[in-house]
């Protein structure tokens, strides 16, 4: 029986740690796809994890998102943008998440809103295909240079 896919995004699909957001800044390479920013950390996917409930050797695609107070004061805004963000990312991660399982490595993403419009929902949408096609495009390449 063929098993359809799911489209989800949760609780150990979001970015949340301190420490890996932190290493993500400090070692994470970048890129812009405007209204976006996007930083990310390929790593190797570690044999077992205390903090995260998978399998050994299960691979992890990790994602955050973030608007800047700066054009946005209020709440409700960023709030919306994140909604959107999230959004947008769920439904369309499944061939990265394909891929980072090929693998068997981790991804750990944070995307940045960097316009200072409310953006619409399309916008959005093909904005963010666009960032995960480039990151299977960085993700593949990785791959090859390992090999």
């Amino acid at each position: 029986m063929e098993q359809q896919q799911r489209y989800t995004l949760g609780k150990r699909d979001k970015l949340k740690s301190a420490k890996a957001i932190e290493q993500l800044f400090k070692e994470g390479k970048s890129f812009s796809v405007f209204p976006f920013r996007v930083l990310y950390l390929y790593l190797e996917a570690p044999a077992s994890s205390p903090t995260m409930h998978t399998e050994a050797g299960a691979s992890v695609l990790q994602t955050a998102f973030s608007v800047s107070k700066k054009y946005f004061k209020k709440a409700v805004d960023r709030n919306r943008i994140k909604r959107l963000m999230r959004e947008a990312w769920r439904l369309q991660k499944s061939g990265l998440v394909n891929g980072v399982n090929k693998e068997g490595k981790d991804l750990k993403v944070f995307i940045i809103y960097t316009g200072n419009e409310l953006p619409e929902y399309d916008v959005v949408v093909e904005k963010t295909a666009a960032a995960i096609r480039r990151l299977i495009k960085i993700c593949n390449e990785a791959t090859v240079t390992d090999t």
